[in-house]
Order: C-alpha cells, then sequence, then structure tokens
C-alpha cells in the first residue's frame, strides 16, 4: 500500500506543489483508516519530503540553465563576465598606476 500511495502523489498530484502540512495530513488520514501503520506512515512523509526536496533543486536548476540560455542569446553579460572584467580593469588600473610611478 505505501509504494502505492508514493506512486500516486509522486506522480498524479505533483510533489512539488504539496506543503508539508498537506503531506503530514494525508498520510495521517491513511494512518487513520488504517491503511498505513504509524512507521510506515513516518517513513513515506520522510521519503516524500526527500523526493519534493530533489525535485525542488532539479527545477531550480533547470530554470537557471534556461535563464543562462536566454541572456546568452539575448548578448547580456553574465554575473560571472561582469566580475572577469572588473578583474581585468583592476589589473590594468595597478599597471598603469605603476608605470606612471616608474616615470
Amino acid at each position: 500500500m505505501k509504494e502505492l500511495v508514493k506512486k500516486a502523489l509522486l506522480l498524479g498530484i505533483g510533489l512539488a506543489a504539496i506543503t508539508e502540512e498537506k503531506l503530514r495530513e494525508f498520510v495521517a488520514e491513511l494512518e487513520k483508516k488504517g491503511e498505513l501503520s504509524r512507521e510506515e506512515g513516518k517513513s513515506l512523509v520522510k521519503e516524500l519530503l526527500s523526493e519534493r526536496e530533489k525535485q525542488r533543486k532539479e527545477f531550480q536548476r533547470r530554470v537557471a540553465e534556461e535563464v543562462e540560455k536566454v541572456l546568452s542569446r539575448t548578448g547580456v553579460a553574465s554575473r560571472r563576465d561582469v566580475e572577469e572584467l572588473s578583474r581585468k580593469i583592476e589589473k590594468l588600473e595597478r599597471t598603469i598606476t605603476r608605470l606612471a610611478e616608474e616615470k
């Protein structure tokens, strides 16, 4: 039963959209009906929360990738690009200052 419930939540409802509170309420209801033991319920909640966190991180990674692609296509400099240019400018400023002092 536990695996069936887990699969239903993962596939049907969209685990990432479920709050922890709603998840715990759902599992508590299954425990009350006798469809899951208390230990199975605890284990299921833990597994589903872990899976939800994985899905959240994967979603964030994909969004970041897509944003980076869009910015790259539009020619907008990334933070990394700006930081690299700032380092180069600082290096040039130090070189200019040193050369001016040598005169």
